[in-house]
């Protein structure tokens, strides 16, 4: 039996959910999926998967089975990384998926930048608030703003994402300016429907402070956001990326700052690093190398 084979057949119908769809994606028979299952599960000595018409289940034994699968199969792709041809250009199409904010403020202009380096590559953008399943949508890449990672994906951290608590001119003139973070009960706080809707997360003294908000504008769209701040309309929870030019210009104030907000992370989240196309190795060098420094942030 070709071991690491029946180990990229066991990863492959776990993540696309069927023998059939795996089937697909590898290019053989149904009927040869399941004799490398089998056969992988006659050498283990155990199950690994429950089998039924409608769908398929990890067992125990499966569960501690497939991350040892993943970075077995991960290690032969780095050692095929390590001997590839240096000089090969990227090629090909890559599907990527971002938030509508990121994807609009920062990473349409960084994608440009990357087709026009490597003319041989074109990229799919899917601008979307929300999750997006990488497999089942046939998605390469998605680039996430956050803390709570996938543990069944793989993640490469880009750059920090700071966020800062800020309001028009007007507002502050008309309702006063917070103190502290605890202040911001009393204010109409501009809230973000999938990340610090009714809680915002502040670093003081070297711990953290919860602070439950609320406001009549909740929105899935950190532009919006800005853009209702700088009508006066009420306090936002924005990235810098996006806050710092309406700061710099006078239409927002940055408040509190002496207790930042909590700093998330810019993820590349893939599948996984086995049999990785040379462009979603290049679109993640491209990013890591243009986010990571700090001046692409216009926060002072």
């Amino acid at each position: 039996m070709d071991r690491l084979k029946a180990m990229q057949v066991f990863v492959e119908v776990v993540d696309r959910g069927s023998l059939s769809a795996a089937a697909q994606r590898l290019d053989m028979s149904r009927a040869m999926v399941s004799r490398y299952l089998a056969e992988l599960e006659a050498w283990v000595g155990v199950r690994l998967l429950h089998r039924t018409t409608r769908r398929l289940s990890l067992t125990p034994a499966g569960s501690e089975t497939l991350p040892r699968c993943r970075r077995m199969l991960d290690l032969v792709g780095d050692m095929h990384e390590a001997v590839a041809t240096p000089d090969a250009q990227p090629r090909g199409e890559l599907r990527m998926t971002v938030s509508l904010s990121f994807g609009a403020a920062q990473l349409g202009g960084a994608v440009a930048d990357f087709v026009a380096r490597y003319p041989g590559a074109s990229v799919d953008l899917q601008l979307v608030d929300r999750t997006v399943n990488l497999v089942e949508e046939r998605v390469d890449l998605a680039v996430r703003i956050t803390n709570e990672l996938d543990p069944n994906l793989i993640a490469r951290k880009l750059a920090p994402c700071r966020s800062v608590v800020c309001a028009a001119p007007a507002y502050l003139q008309a309702r006063g300016s917070p103190g502290r973070p605890e202040d911001l009960a009393g204010h109409n706080c501009l809230t973000h429907s999938h990340y610090g809707k009714s809680l915002w997360r502040f670093r003081r003294d070297g711990a953290w402070v919860d602070v439950p908000v609320g406001g009549n504008i909740t929105a899935n769209d950190a532009i919006l956001l800005a853009r209702t701040a700088v009508q006066a309309s009420g306090i936002a929870l924005l990235p810098t990326y996006l806050a710092g030019p309406e700061i710099a210009a006078g239409r927002l104030v940055a408040l509190l700052p002496d207790t930042p907000p909590e700093e998330l992370g810019i993820y590349g989240v893939y599948v996984s690093r086995r049999q990785m196309p040379l462009i979603l190795r290049a679109m993640l060098d491209f990013l890591a190398e243009r986010f990571g420094p700090a001046p692409w942030d216009t926060w002072p």
